[in-house]
């Protein structure tokens, strides 16, 4: 397999990935595979990780796929035994399953009066059950995989635990209040269980990515000609570094830094962001 980005060696270690059939956790799967890791990657679309697992074989890696809903506890810890049985015990865990919900989006940025009669998704239209289907998917959804393999990890130097949070989580994004308090809520859980895992050989921490352009989310970013969209212009104009990140080399190269148990030994319980500046910008 080619080299991955930063010199982590993590052969040996068996790695466990949720949301592993997404594209930016597909992709930390397959680097953390580059390292050297035996990896598991979960997710409720087993046809999705199954593809993934398989060409990271197909680069010489080893790998596995299963199923797995990260909001049921007693799937997420059968599962947790089947890695057991065929990868060995966990030493690393990232939880990147999450996501948002329209159920839980506002149409606008800003509530103007008449938006309560108007046909249109204001704060007060916001539903119970999509609000609660964030916050579970984001908090819950890193709470009981968590709990399914930090239990392999206790007593054992080395383990580490990886969580996905966002910049929202320092400044909320518009339109999307769900997401953004549960990203901050992670950030939060990142420090507890960083304190609460602290003698047990278990380090923890997370990263915040800013705005990645992934095939994902073209639509939103670019127009069908190519051209930035007037959200894409507010993001850049709200970025420092006037660009979109590189989730191929500027997520990766955090990631296995804070995996590293030489370059990270001595950090727990932040959460980086690799944002180009926007958690950090004003807007004057």
């Amino acid at each position: 397999m080619k080299k991955n980005v930063l010199d982590t060696d993590l052969t040996g270690k068996v790695a466990v990935v949720t949301g592993a059939g997404g594209v930016l956790c597909s992709a930390f799967a397959k680097d953390l595979a580059r390292a050297g890791a035996k990896v598991a990657l979960l997710d409720r679309n087993y046809e999705n990780a199954s593809r993934y697992a398989a060409e990271i074989v197909e680069e010489g890696g080893v790998a596995k796929a299963y199923a797995c809903d990260v909001l049921n506890k007693d799937i997420c810890y059968a599962v947790a035994d089947e890695v057991l049985r065929d990868l060995g015990p966990c030493d690393i865990l990232l939880n990147g399953a999450g996501g948002n919900s329209p159920l839980a989006t506002t149409d606008k940025e800003y509530f103007e009066d008449g938006d309560i009669d108007a046909d249109t998704k204001s704060f007060f239209d916001l539903e119970k059950s999509g609000v609660e289907f964030v916050f579970n998917l984001n908090f819950i959804g890193t709470l009981i995989p968590t709990q399914a393999f930090a239990r392999q990890m206790v007593g054992r130097e080395g383990c580490n635990i990886l969580n996905i949070s966002s910049m929202n989580a320092y400044t909320p994004l518009t339109k999307i209040p769900a997401y953004s308090g549960a990203k901050a809520a992670i950030t939060n859980f990142t420090q507890w269980l960083a304190v609460h895992f602290s003698k047990a050989g278990i380090r923890v921490n997370a990263i915040a990515p800013g705005f990645f352009a992934t095939r994902q989310n073209q639509a939103l970013l670019f127009n069908a000609d190519g051209t930035p969209t007037d959200r894409t212009r507010k993001i850049l104009a709200a970025t420092p570094m006037g660009r979109f990140g590189d989730s191929e080399k500027e997520l990766t190269g955090a990631v296995l830094f804070l995996l590293n148990n030489e370059a990270a030994s001595f950090i727990t319980g932040i959460t980086l962001a690799i944002d180009g500046g926007f958690s950090s910008y004003a807007g004057v």
